[in-house]
């Protein structure tokens, strides 16, 4: 395997002026060593691993990293910058970028590697050397850990004793260098051992000037020294999106943090390069927790009932000596977490900082996520039903009674049926789910009950979401009750279900369920006015609200508004379902129109999606224009909004009708005004097309980039964007 690094890899002067730039510039070299398959790609990877978070660090430093699949295996790239660039960090430029490129499988070994580095980043005599570096070569000898050159550039410290990788594959994660021993210099090692032998002597018996004969007399008139008290001792975890350098700065910095204040820190690293989890004796033992984290960690029911301080990776990089402060005040105070309780499975993937908003959507949208299959295949049946059997099927007698197999209306009464008992869990199964969402599975009973109750009493769609948030919080306020041990085994079976489901009853049927019921008959009653002028005007907003994030939540209200509308259909109603549709097929056929057309001003990948884009949007699955979005957001994105608005708005202005929830153009015999309804798909697509046409053909103009070759610059714009 190649070397991590090499001379190529590096560029003293860095020009760049941007974050973007600069990592275009040092991605070029990799593409040109054939670590790199695809540099657009990967730099739409770069891209978006630093719209997660800025990659600047206190330091004047830059980390911009990611996995890719574009990458052939672990490499490193260093550019040093005379003038600076932001990253973002809070102290101003970085004048060290390190651009870390891992693939998407990379082997343990040189992810070590990289964690380790990452390590060394928080040592300033390592990122002395590198800034008086004069030579490319002795710039990637450092980074690299070879011995000879980090002893010419007096860092050996900082790299030697890492050149084999040993300190990342398993110390680090232990938290076993937390002694500071990674650290010393060659002259603090020496003197190490006497400290430690003298710490470790609490009667001070090994101070040489005290004559052995003396100690039995001494003893025995004098009462013995108290023993010293033990350390304070903190666990802690670290952990980042892409798992390569954050987390281990943060350990790093931590553990450093922790030796200057006279404090145990043992760090659990959970990223890529493995996780390897802290003693579980370790951990019963610790003081007090602190987790830099922003990704959800891993097993934290472990680190219950102890005092805790929970902040982003960041602010284990930049802070650390706070966050052992406070945590130390935290268990001074007697202040511990609650005991471990069940994780909502919506908040597994919570970040440290998400706010009330953003786990409310998650909750909604888990909702959302069980009812589609429903909606589905209920809706599905029963526009078949209406297609075969006419606009009356639905006053057939049940099946059940009365069944001809011969006759096409039997049939058509039988697929009408079934999709009416299959679209009657809809909004149960959107309470249940929201409730689910909120507070696992003791939530499932009262959202069901609840969605179920809103169905009865006519609240319909909105009922089902006032009826699983309100569960879900009936749970959850329950669920904090301290209760006597003996009772524990049954509350999640008996005691919650029970209690929930009267609370839940009582608040529907007594208290909020008519007033829901009033505002959904409104709304109802509304849609199946609509005509003119605001019917136009509904259809482009939800037209834009499909194109806006490409399957995302905007995207989930506006077809969960649709669905909703058909649990009782009417005109109004039938006609937002086939706009939401129209609109939302618009994005993914818009990309594909334009890689077929104007194919230079996209990448080989691009064209290549382009071609898979034609069947996913004809198929109704908006997301297939994500990677176009994802490699140039600024000008995909307002581009596929035009169309979608264009197309919501003419399918309302034709009058064209939908009562299949899903499909597509496979579903165009189902629709009203089928010709008109592909007509203002067509045309949204080609406004869509030719303004993504336009943009990226702008922007290639004023980068210089020739007619003719392929848009390197237009999707380069991307990675800015």
């Amino acid at each position: 395997m190649s070397e991590l690094i090499t001379a190529e890899l590096v560029d003293l002067d860095l020009s760049a002026e941007t974050k973007d730039a600069a990592a275009r510039s040092l991605a070029e070299r990799m593409a040109a060593s054939g670590r790199v398959t695809d540099l657009e790609g990967f730099l739409a990877d770069v891209a978006a691993r630093e719209a997660q978070m800025p990659t600047g660090l206190d330091g004047g430093i830059g980390i911009p990293h990611c996995r890719s699949t574009h990458v052939t295996e672990p490499t490193l790239a260093f550019g040093r910058s005379a003038s600076g660039i932001d990253f973002g960090a809070p102290d101003g430029p970085a004048d060290l970028i390190f651009l870390i490129a891992a693939p998407a499988g990379g082997d343990a070994d040189h992810l070590s590697i990289l964690s380790t580095l990452a390590r060394h980043l928080m040592d300033g005599e390592f990122t002395g050397a590198l800034r008086s570096a004069t030579e490319p070569g002795r710039a990637a000898s450092l980074i690299r850990g070879d011995a000879p050159e980090a002893a010419e550039a007096g860092a050996a410290d900082a790299t030697g004793a890492d050149a084999t990788g040993a300190d990342a594959t398993g110390a680090d994660a232990t938290g076993a260098d937390a002694t500071g021993a990674d650290e010393a210099g060659a002259g603090e090692a020496a003197e190490e051992p006497t400290t430690a032998a003298a710490e470790a002597t609490p009667s001070g018996t090994a101070e040489p000037a005290t004559p052995p004969a003396a100690e039995p007399a001494a003893a025995a008139t004098e009462p013995a020294a108290p023993e010293p008290a033990a350390p304070f001792r903190i666990v802690a975890i670290t952990s980042c999106p892409t798992g390569i350098a954050h987390t281990y700065m943060a350990a790093e910095s931590l553990e450093k943090a922790g030796t200057a204040a006279g404090v145990e820190v043992f760090v659990e690293t959970q990223g890529s390069a493995g996780f390897k989890r802290l003693d579980p004796q370790l951990v019963a033992d610790a003081d007090g927790v602190i987790f830099a984290h922003d990704v959800e960690v891993r097993d934290k029911e472990r680190f219950a009932g102890k005092p805790i301080v929970d902040v982003g990776v960041k602010a284990g990089i930049n802070r650390p000596a706070e966050l052992i402060a406070e945590v130390r005040q935290k268990a001074a105070r007697g202040e511990v977490s609650a005991p471990a309780r069940p994780t909502a499975p919506m908040d597994k993937g919570a970040g440290a900082t998400d706010s009330y908003a953003t786990r409310l959507r998650k909750w909604l949208m888990t909702g959302v996520s069980y009812m589609v299959p429903f909606v589905a295949a209920g809706g599905l049946l029963i526009a078949l039903a209406f297609a075969i059997g006419g606009y009356t099927i639905n006053k057939a007698p049940s099946v059940a009674d009365h069944f001809v197999w011969t006759e096409a209306t039997s049939w058509a009464a039988l697929l009408f049926q079934i999709g009416g008992v299959a679209f009657g869990f809809l909004v149960p199964v959107l309470a249940g789910f929201i409730a689910y969402g909120m507070a696992d599975r003791p939530g499932l009973v009262p959202g069901f009950v609840g969605g179920a109750i809103a169905l009865t009493i006519n609240a319909g769609f909105l009922g089902g979401l006032i009826a699983g948030l309100i569960a879900g919080a009936v749970v959850m306020a329950i669920q904090r009750v301290t209760i006597p041990p003996v009772l524990r085994g049954i509350m999640p079976v008996v005691v919650i279900p029970l209690i929930s489901s009267v609370i839940v009853g009582f608040l529907m049927f007594l208290v909020v369920g008519k007033p829901i019921a009033a505002l959904q008959k409104g709304l109802t009653d509304w849609l199946s006015g609509l005509s003119g002028a605001n019917a136009i005007i509904l259809g482009a907003i939800l037209g834009l609200m499909m194109c806006f994030d490409l399957g995302g939540p905007l995207n989930k209200v506006a077809y969960a508004f649709a669905v909703g509308g058909l649990a009782n259909p009417n005109e109004g109603s039938l006609k937002v379902m086939a706009a939401v549709m129209a609109a939302g097929m618009v994005p993914p056929l818009a990309m594909a129109l334009a890689t077929t057309v104007r194919g230079r001003l996209f990448t080989k990948a691009e064209r290549e999606n382009g071609k898979a884009a034609w069947v996913l949007g004809a198929s109704f699955i908006t997301e297939g224009a994500i990677p176009f979005a994802a490699a140039d957001p600024l000008r995909v994105i307002p581009s596929a909004m035009a169309g979608g608005a264009v197309t919501g708005a003419l399918s309302m202005a034709f009058g064209c009708t939908l009562r299949a929830p899903h499909g597509g153009i496979f579903v165009v015999p189902l629709i009203g005004q089928p010709l008109l309804y592909l007509l203002a798909i067509a045309i949204g697509t080609c406004v869509s097309a030719a303004l993504v046409i336009l943009l990226k053909g702008l922007r290639g103009a004023s980068a210089g980039s020739p007619a003719d070759t392929p848009a390197s610059d237009a999707s380069g714009v991307t990675v800015a964007a």
